[in-house]
């Protein structure tokens, strides 16, 4: 199993219509690719953070993984939208201790 996980913040301004199309448009994008479990869309409260919002997904093996970052509609919103609308990021991924 791996736990993918994405922090970011947007362009757009705080609680805008931008913001909240893209934040739409990513879970049902990304949602929709196969092999995309527990996804997750979150907005960061913490001050020890400058990222406002984080992506989530789990994925049953790498095989699943490669398959979604391969994904003509994974491509399209990294090339689309991520690059054009985010800011900054930070990727992490994980899998559990003793897999």
């Amino acid at each position: 199993m791996i736990r993918h996980t994405v922090a970011f913040t947007l362009r757009h301004d705080p609680d805008s219509a931008a913001e909240h199309a893209f934040l739409a448009d990513g879970e049902r994008i990304l949602t929709g690719i196969p092999g995309v479990l527990d996804f997750a869309a979150s907005r960061q409260v913490s001050p020890k953070s400058d990222y406002r919002f984080q992506f989530a997904m789990t994925f049953a093996d790498q095989a699943a993984y490669d398959a979604y970052n391969a994904h003509p509609d994974h491509v399209a919103f990294v090339e689309q939208r991520w690059a054009v609308e985010v800011a900054e990021f930070e990727e992490l991924d994980f899998e559990p201790l003793g897999a």
